[in-house]
């Protein structure tokens, strides 16, 4: 980060913004860090600072954290796998008319084969 006295920056705003979008730019005033000017070089950069720091969705997070530690939650590698319990499996077409269920059993599918 760079530091940088407020009657600098008062005088060539611009400037600084365009470096900040680079580095972080530490406001001085009187030799004392006073504030920081950030940058964005993007929108996706503004949209990202903004949810990093929005209390709502850090509550969330902090809740979903509590959630896993406490044990409840669903590992990633366990939803790529199969569907949940509640979920029935998606028809596999091709095969036959007959759709595994999440026990690996296959049924007969409704349809112009199955009446």
């Amino acid at each position: 980060m760079r530091e940088v006295p407020l009657s600098e920056v008062k005088d060539d705003l611009s400037r600084y913004l365009r470096l900040a979008e680079k580095e972080g730019i530490v406001i001085t005033r009187h030799g004392q860090a006073a504030g920081v000017l950030i940058g964005f070089a993007s929108e996706d950069e503004w949209f990202d600072y903004r949810l990093e720091n929005d209390p709502r969705f850090l509550r969330r997070v902090a809740a979903a954290r509590a959630s896993l530690r406490a044990g409840r939650g669903v590992l990633l590698e366990e939803v790529e796998e199969e569907p949940p319990a509640n979920q029935p499996t998606p028809p596999h077409r091709g095969h036959g008319g007959s759709v595994k269920t999440p026990k690996g059993r296959g049924v007969a599918a409704r349809g112009a084969r199955g009446r």
